[in-house]
């Protein structure tokens, strides 16, 4: 499992996994020789009472919330047992990247529910949790907060769903669409399957992604004129290619 780079703000703490078996996945079918990917900060209270769960974001991994972990912050491990999951799909968790038994397009197609039940499992068979403290997650990590608390609304004592969608809309349906056509337009996609990196698709997928559905003219207005807003997306492209998820990841 490819670990992308650490960035400036991440926090550096032992990768862990948990083997789980076959998880069977509310379609019926089931992802064999499941490995939840996961990182832990701070310690376990006697009674079990300070667990908090984080959920990461589509394409993100446990690193995803750790500018609100450390001393006086949000999430604080002097106080908090926190728990910072990989989901299903992103590449550290199995995925259809590094799935012997089920690679690339003969994954099994899986949804939130599914990757909620694998943490649920984790925190039960893994590490004798029953109950938590709180779910906490941002964008589709917020959606799987969501998630925890119609699934197991018993399980928490709150949660903190940032950004969320309770129901995804068409415009995230249409971005995400989008998203995949520009990675499947690359020569490398075979129509099962990509052949070699999306090189030129990639490309495209960035300049949607990272400069026109996640920023506003505003946010971009600092740029003075057309070579330096050509500079910028280069050095954004740059730096998304060093910690690219895997094109067939993201399909799925």
């Amino acid at each position: 499992m490819k670990h992308p780079p650490l960035a400036a703000d991440h926090v550096d703490v032992p990768h862990r996994e948990l083997a789980l078996g076959g998880l069977t996945l509310e379609s019926g079918e089931t992802i064999q020789d499941y490995r939840q990917s996961y990182v832990t900060h701070g310690t376990l209270a006697a009674d079990r009472s300070n667990a908090i769960l984080i959920c990461a974001s589509l394409s993100g991994t446990h690193h995803r919330l750790d500018f609100l972990i450390g001393p006086g912050k949000a999430l604080d491990p002097a106080r908090g047992f926190v728990i910072a999951t990989d989901p299903i799909g992103n590449g550290l968790s199995t995925s259809p990247s590094n799935s012997a038994a089920q690679p690339g397009m003969r994954f099994p197609r899986f949804a939130l529910r599914d990757m909620v039940e694998a943490q649920r499992r984790l925190l039960r068979e893994g590490l004798g949790i029953d109950r938590l403290h709180a779910v906490v997650g941002a964008s589709m990590g917020g959606m799987q907060a969501l998630q925890w608390a119609v699934s197991h609304p018993a399980a928490m004592r709150k949660i903190v769903a940032m950004t969320p969608m309770a129901k995804t809309a068409p415009w995230a349906v249409l971005v995400t669409e989008a998203a995949r056509s520009c990675l499947m337009a690359d020569p490398a996609w075979t129509g099962d399957g990509f052949s070699g990196e999306p090189e030129r698709g990639r490309r495209a997928y960035v300049a949607l992604m990272s400069a026109l559905a996640t920023r506003t003219p505003e946010a971009l207005s600092g740029l003075r004129d057309r070579d330096e807003a050509h500079r910028w997306f280069d050095g954004v492209l740059a730096q998304q290619r060093a910690i690219a998820i895997d094109p067939h990841d993201f399909l799925y």
